[in-house]
């Protein structure tokens, strides 16, 4: 197992044992099988244990492996002739979002999702997946050009939150983000938002607003990280596991609150254990929301937008 986490170390020893005794078997003339079938159902068990039972922050932890599948791995395996568009026409590309066209089961849609790097290098040039405001104006430029030719948008969510920078401000973050929010609510054509992986803030709500919310089993949504939630409410951010626990950022908490429509499963130890089957999983979910959609008139389409977001959280009309 590369990149282990905490929790998954008595997965990763139990691993490491049973290779050892396979290879002990092969390079002598001592059988083992016995005892390698006993480890190997001791690790199912365990696994099952583990992974079926994971805990907020555990949760928080697999969202951010290094290793999780990212906008481009699913645009690889779920879309073909993909084309990727550059910039906003007002100020520069930002790497942190990519946009562009292709075919869905060879029909044309519009994909736009948040994209981090998988190394050092790339992180610095996709800004760790934290975009600026010429990102979100690259996005809502394909969403306007999506609607114009009759396009499904498909969105993949998967940041910390939009860049805090000061030169991210002075540039109009705030504002970028609430056009996208009150423009996506009124694009006449079908909009799906998948998590992936963070769903960070403001910067993730920027491409979040859709006809159908989905999420990963081990996909995070939040209005702020269980880090800075601690920092404010306890001013201590290492208690970040405490406030994960309260903060109800989990696609299973989410369901229940009636926030994402679907949870999508993920291969057993998280998406970047198994990116093909993962991919196929995405793929069920979203042929079948476009199969709803695509056929709904647009005024019944913007209505019943309407009334998925009047549908969450309670509130009085004063």
């Amino acid at each position: 197992m590369k990149h282990v986490l905490d929790f998954e170390k008595p997965i990763a020893d139990l691993r490491e044992k049973i290779t050892e005794l396979k290879t002990y078997t092969a390079d002598s003339d001592i059988d083992l099988t016995d005892e390698i079938r006993t480890l190997e159902q001791r690790l199912e068990s365990l696994e099952n244990d583990i992974y079926g039972n994971l805990q907020p922050w555990q949760r928080v932890q697999m969202a951010r492996h290094q290793d999780r599948p990212t906008t481009l791995d699913y645009v690889d395996r779920l879309f073909t002739d993909f084309i990727e568009f550059h910039g906003d026409r007002l100020y520069g590309d930002d790497k942190a979002i990519v946009s562009g066209i292709a075919l869905y089961k060879d029909y044309p849609v519009t994909v736009i999702g948040h994209q981090r790097g998988k190394d050092t290098k790339e992180n610095v040039r996709r800004n760790f997946g934290m975009p600026h405001p010429e990102g979100y104006r690259k996005a809502l430029r394909h969403m306007r050009q999506a609607e114009k030719f009759k396009r499904p948008i498909i969105c993949f969510i998967d940041t910390k939150g939009a860049y805090p920078g000061k030169a991210a401000e002075e540039r109009g973050q705030s504002e970028a983000i609430a056009k996208n929010l009150m423009e996506m609510a009124g694009l006449s054509v079908p909009i799906i938002c998948i998590v992936i992986g963070e769903g960070g803030s403001g910067g993730a709500l920027g491409l979040g607003v859709g006809d159908r919310i989905h999420m990963l089993e081990n996909a995070t949504y939040s209005v702020i990280s269980p880090e800075g939630a601690a920092a404010l409410l306890w001013k201590d951010s290492g208690l970040a596991k405490q406030a994960a626990e309260n903060m109800k950022i989990t696609a299973n908490d989410l369901k229940e609150l009636d926030i994402v429509d679907d949870i999508i499963p993920e291969p057993r130890g998280g998406a970047h254990r198994d990116i093909e089957t993962q991919s196929h999983n995405i793929d069920a979910v979203l042929a079948n929301s476009l199969k709803e959609l695509m056929d709904v008139p647009s005024d019944e389409l913007l209505e019943k937008r309407w009334e998925k977001y009047q549908k969450i959280g309670d509130y009085k009309q004063l």
